[in-house]
């Protein structure tokens, strides 16, 4: 959180008292206050009709959204879908940004369920969460290194600042982080109280950080070099790794596991007073693993086949993108997209989920969602005709307010498709089962039009004049493009 200082508020108040009165075409003033004589006028604009009674009455004995939940939509809601991909285990990310994380895992585990034939499985989120921690912590001091002379009233210096030590992050964030890393199985690295409840570890570490940024400027002032404070950053990075260990456990470079493989009789007794315990002729031999060699065994899915697609109506359509500091690993590309139309990103969507493979997506969450339920739809909740106001923006629009942009990710797991297109959605999320219909959520297709942004693809979904855009030079996007706040 930035903190907000007497001396800005004194460097600003010149500002505040420039005159803001205008003059109408009569002459007279025209002042821009909330003045006693509006205040008089609006108060007597309101009447408490029978119909504004009815409302106060309903409002303030119920819930706003119980009142305003679309009964229409509601009813229309029938749980098929054409085309499923089989999942099983809902995640829970409890209280933590790393939806972008279990999003990109939980899109690879459906793969290893099937072709291992094991009853159940998770990947360690709080293995990859270390590693991101260490990463973003590199990327972080490696920009102030980059940045010590910038000025402390600098646009992007102040970007940089907001998200010294954030959860968030992109599918670019997770490929990196695997292909360095590698995965392992969650019994393998367990959650801890901190991987789930992040808010304290990030703020220390957050003030660590600062800690470190205030000691790289004043080291450069009195004439350090970069690599002399490269070499304070390494000493940093150590202490930064014992604090992590601390909260998350050490990260292993390599584990024995086995495991149990599915057969008939589990399929037929899945009562709650079936045998838990797995006959030792069900079990694998143990074997030792690295993180990287389980990743290519129990996986094995090159992620550079995979591109990233993009809606944004803010930009032009078939162009390619970037977006500046949007990455977690220092020397990798920020994250780079093509911009297409949302419905192209339908198209291949729905083409993966036919093909048995699910689709990392990001989207804004925060409108029309209903957790009891399980629903995403388009004006799910009436407010306008609740309280007789008009609050209707466009996509566009919303992105210029910063009230629009990608603000989770989720896993698509099914589709429904009627006539060739597509009719509503399977979404996997990662809030545990106690949202949603135990945990999964029906996405509507109107909501996708409005909430959906960017869609992780396999190339092979995707044409050839789409890929091709992919080779032109990226335009770069500042880091304050409405678009850019990432996925939590």
């Amino acid at each position: 959180m930035r903190e907000h200082v007497c001396i800005f508020v004194l460097f600003t108040t010149t500002s505040l008292f420039v005159s803001t009165t205008a003059r109408g075409d009569d002459g007279a003033a025209a002042s821009g206050e909330l003045s006693p004589a509006l205040v008089e006028d609006i108060r007597g604009s309101f009447e408490m009709d029978a119909e504004t009674r009815v409302r106060h009455n309903a409002v303030t004995n119920n819930s706003i959204n119980d009142l305003a939940l679309n009964r229409g939509i509601v009813a229309g809601q029938d749980g098929h879908f054409s085309h499923k991909i089989n999942f099983k285990g809902i995640t829970n990310q409890k209280a933590s940004g790393r939806c972008w994380l279990f999003a990109g895992l939980n899109t690879m585990r459906p793969k290893v369920i099937r072709e291992k034939k094991l009853p159940e499985f998770e990947f360690s989120v709080a293995y990859l969460q270390f590693w991101d921690k260490m990463e973003k912590a590199n990327l972080f001091l490696e920009t102030m290194i980059e940045m010590r002379e910038t000025s402390y009233l600098d646009r992007e210096w102040e970007h940089v600042l907001q998200w010294t030590m954030g959860d968030g992050g992109w599918w670019n964030f997770v490929v990196d982080l695997i292909e360095k890393y590698g995965v392992v199985p969650k019994d393998v690295m367990p959650e801890t109280q901190s991987s789930e409840n992040t808010k304290v570890m990030n703020a220390v570490l957050d003030r660590k950080l600062r800690a470190d940024t205030v000691t790289i400027r004043k080291m450069h002032a009195a004439g350090a070099s970069v690599n002399e404070l490269r070499a304070f950053k390494e000493e940093s990075l150590k202490e930064i790794y014992r604090f992590l260990v601390i909260n998350l456990g050490e990260p292993p470079t390599e584990f024995e596991w086995r495991y149990a493989i599915k057969n008939k009789k589990d399929d037929e007794d899945e009562s709650p007073s079936a045998a838990k315990e797995s006959k030792v002729e069900d079990l694998t031999p143990a074997v030792t693993y690295t993180p990287k060699e389980f990743y290519e065994r129990f996986v094995g899915v090159p992620l550079s086949d995979y591109v990233c697609l993009y809606s944004d109506p803010l930009s032009e359509f078939h162009k390619h993108y970037r977006f500046t500091r949007s990455k977690n690993v220092f020397g990798k590309p920020d994250m780079n997209f093509v911009n297409l139309p949302i419905g192209d990103l339908k198209t291949y969507a729905m083409q993966a989920i036919v093909a048995n493979e699910p689709v990392w997506f990001a989207a804004n969450v925060g409108r029309d969602r209903s957790d009891k339920l399980g629903i995403m739809a388009d004006r799910l909740y009436d407010y306008d005709p609740l309280f007789g106001l008009d609050t209707q923006v466009s996509k566009v629009d919303r992105l210029k307010l910063r009230a629009g942009a990608s603000n989770h990710a989720m896993a698509l797991m099914g589709v429904d498709i009627r006539d060739g297109k597509p009719v509503k959605w399977l979404v996997e999320n990662s809030w545990g089962k106690e949202r949603g219909d135990q945990g999964v959520y029906t996405l509507h297709n109107d909501w996708f039009d409005e909430h959906v942004y960017n869609i992780i693809i396999h190339k092979r979904h995707v044409p050839a004049d789409v890929l091709n855009v992919f080779d032109e030079e990226a335009t770069s996007l500042p880091p304050w493009y409405p678009s850019v706040p990432s996925v939590r």
